[in-house]
């Protein structure tokens, strides 16, 4: 682990292995700066936005209070107007339910859990995407982890004509990565405003990348991947985007849309302006904020945030700073989340929204293009936060870990 922790966090710490599982002995760190609040740095033009409410504290409320998950890693809303939600859980189960508050069942949706190595705290079903035509098609996409070799699978996956169920027979394998050690496996998936599928990748685990993997570009490892799923490439099942920033170079990995990333263990887009935000969870001392660029650098294994690893000095000239970082010690593995958009809770209009596993708490920030102009902490929650979620009307929520007996809820973030 990155530093050590109570018992029950070792139990079902997906992101608290997340922050450095490389079973070194590794002091804590203590706070310092801001304390919790997460200090603001430059970062690459994000667009503008108009006159806002300043931020204010929200409300976590419980959504489906009748159900009850182990491990919740994610949840999604199925984009076919059916009011559907699926929720991944860890142990390689996916499973359906209505998205309705009084909702008092869920139901297996697909069931991989025989292909799944969910051993380690960070392995596991980690990821789902919807194809951008799974209205018409049903087909969608997962990241899991396996094992005999330890690898990332990225597969293909069909539903049912009704979208109520998927076969685990029509599993159809895009990408495998081996994995050198369990932590460090990044599992977010999405699909890009521009059709293609991204993928978030950690640098393979241990501690301090001992295989350089992020700034390795000839390695998928410590990267953000960007593949088209509608064709394939030679020797490949998927086509590289002709536009990807290293095409066409000399030892280097064609795939790569970033680098130097630690563990992005949640990305997102914004649905306005099409950017990239990334919460790539740090090793000792700092959780960071990214806003991802093609082709860009962000520094890790030689940067932590903003500081120079290894107590020395080193080049920042090709690396691209955080948006935000935060020190470790209450907390210790940051959870990405979402700009919030859809204008229920004008308190955070605009705002990107993120966490902590570890202290679950939410913070917000704004962003006007060149700097952060407001931030502060908008709800404190009483669980591990493993995710965010957000439905097809822009609603936000915040999903805890949750092991048994009690199990991982959803709450939804709503005004006070």
């Amino acid at each position: 682990m990155r530093h050590s922790v109570p018992a029950i966090f070792a139990v079902a710490a997906i992101l608290l292995a997340a922050c450095g599982s490389d079973g070194a002995s590794e002091p804590a760190p203590t706070l310092s700066g801001g304390g919790n609040t997460p200090a603001a740095t430059s970062a690459p033009s994000s667009g503008t936005a108009g006159p806002q409410q300043p931020l204010a504290r929200v409300a976590l409320q419980p959504a489906f209070p009748a159900l009850s998950f182990v491990r919740l890693t994610g949840m999604y809303e199925l984009p076919d107007g059916s009011n559907r939600f699926l929720v991944t859980e860890q142990r390689g189960v996916i499973s359906i339910f209505d998205n309705r508050p009084d909702v008092q069942r869920a139901s297996v949706f697909l069931d991989i859990s025989d292909h799944v190595n969910s051993q380690g705290n960070e392995e596991g079903l980690l990821g789902l995407a919807f194809a951008p035509d799974f209205d018409r098609s049903g087909v969608f996409y997962v990241d899991y982890t396996a094992q005999n070799p330890r690898r990332t699978v990225i597969a293909r996956f069909t539903a049912s004509a009704d979208h109520s169920r998927a076969a685990a027979s029509s599993q159809s394998v895009i990408l495998e990565i081996n994995q050198p050690f369990a932590n460090h496996n990044g599992g977010q998936i999405a699909f890009g405003p521009d059709g293609y599928l991204y993928i978030g990748m950690g640098d393979g685990g241990s501690g301090n990348d001992p295989q350089n993997n992020a700034q390795n570009l000839n390695a998928l490892l410590g990267k953000m991947l960007r593949i088209d799923v509608n064709g394939t490439s030679p020797g490949l099942n998927y086509r590289i985007p002709p536009d990807n920033p290293f095409v066409g170079r000399q030892g280097t990995r064609a795939e790569i849309w970033a680098y130097g990333l630690r563990n992005p263990w949640r990305f997102s887009f914004d649905s306005n302006t099409g950017d990239l935000w990334v919460g790539d969870v740090g090793q000792n001392a700092f959780e960071e904020i990214d806003l991802v660029r093609k082709g860009q650098n962000y520094g890790w294994n030689r940067i932590e945030a903003e500081t120079c690893t290894g107590g020395r000095t080193c080049d920042k000239s090709d690396t691209i700073l955080p948006v935000v970082s935060y020190p470790t010690g209450s907390n210790c593995s940051v959870t990405g989340g979402f700009v919030y958009r859809a204008g229920r809770i004008p308190a955070i209009q605009g705002a990107f929204v993120y966490g902590d596993y570890c202290s679950g708490k939410v913070w917000a920030l704004r962003y006007d293009g060149t700097r952060v102009s407001e931030q502060m902490e908008i709800a404190d929650g009483d669980f591990r936060i493993s995710s965010f979620a957000i439905d097809l009307a822009g609603n936000l929520y915040a999903l805890a870990h949750g092991e048994a007996p009690n199990g991982a809820g959803i709450y939804r973030i709503g005004a006070p």
